[in-house]
């Protein structure tokens, strides 16, 4: 039987050692930096080998992509989907996916504590920081995201919603796969990451998204900011703004693969079909407001 080299990819990779060995120990901070410059490179060859070697060990769908003409590496990462791919849920009391991704882990937060992974706990204020909006999520719903390298990589309002606080978190840039989640405690809170305050127009109910950054990532834009959030960021961390989203509307985007980790107050229910290891497509149902 043929062997391809995608094949021969995965088969190294999920050895979790050497997956573990080769996404994490290495000079993650340098390399994220480095692979941010270099894959805005437009070299035509440049660009056509990346994108190349992506396709041969990744399954990316281009199909998909509004355009099918990349000017580098980095416009295929943040590619626009066609049309009416991703259909909004239209319930006005379902919250949903906020980015297509993997669910890594969902369920109710045990006072203030969540899970990155079976038995690897994390704290709310360890990942935000800020004890006031700790408390207002309290014994609420959480579903954390993940989001593949080959996957859509822009994030979307999970409702109708107005955005008046981020704070970002300048941090690591750990690998966020299920392996490294394993085996490094608080990942979550010590990756770099953009804490994203929404509040629902309609009801008034708060849902928070945190938008955490990884190695060959560590990037997030913001429609809303008129700054790039990333390594050599330095401030402020606090930033006050006003932008009001649809249900669906575009907010962001990362540059490579990463993690949105939604946070509902308690009365939120997660759907159904919302479980561990779930794939999720942004706008498919994720939680349902409270009656």
């Amino acid at each position: 039987m043929l062997v391809t080299l995608r094949d021969l990819f995965q088969q190294l990779m999920s050895q979790e050692r050497l997956n573990f060995l080769l996404t994490n120990r290495i000079p993650r901070r340098s390399l994220t930096i480095f692979m941010g410059w270099f894959s805005k490179i437009e070299t035509p060859f440049v660009r056509d080998f990346s994108i190349g070697l992506w396709r041969r060990f990744a399954d990316i769908r281009l199909e998909e992509a509004k355009k099918s003409n990349f000017t580098s590496l980095h416009d295929c990462f943040i590619r626009e989907l066609k049309p009416g791919l991703r259909p909004i849920n239209p319930d006005t009391q379902i919250l949903s996916s906020p980015c297509d991704g993997i669910v890594g882990a969902c369920g109710a937060i045990n006072g203030v504590q969540v899970f990155q992974a079976k038995g690897f706990p994390y704290t709310l204020i360890d990942l935000i920081g800020d004890a006031d909006a700790v408390e207002r999520y309290r014994e609420g719903s959480y579903v954390t995201i993940r989001i593949t390298s080959s996957m859509y990589h822009r994030f979307h309002a999970p409702l109708d919603c107005r955005v008046q606080q981020v704070n970002y978190i300048s941090g690591d840039t750990w690998n966020v796969n299920p392996i490294a989640l394993k085996r490094v405690e608080n990942l979550f809170c010590k990756n770099e990451r953009a804490v994203i305050h929404t509040t629902h127009i309609e009801s008034g109910q708060e849902v928070l998204l945190v938008a955490v950054a990884a190695v060959l990532v560590a990037s997030i834009r913001l429609h809303f900011l008129d700054v790039l959030l990333h390594l050599r960021y330095r401030g402020p961390n606090l930033m006050r703004c006003d932008a009001s989203f649809q249900k669906g509307d575009e907010m962001g985007w990362f540059q490579h693969g990463s993690t949105i980790v939604v946070f509902a107050p308690k009365g939120f229910a997660l759907c159904d079909e919302i479980a561990d290891g779930t794939p999720l497509l942004m706008g498919q149902a994720l939680m349902r407001l409270p009656e």
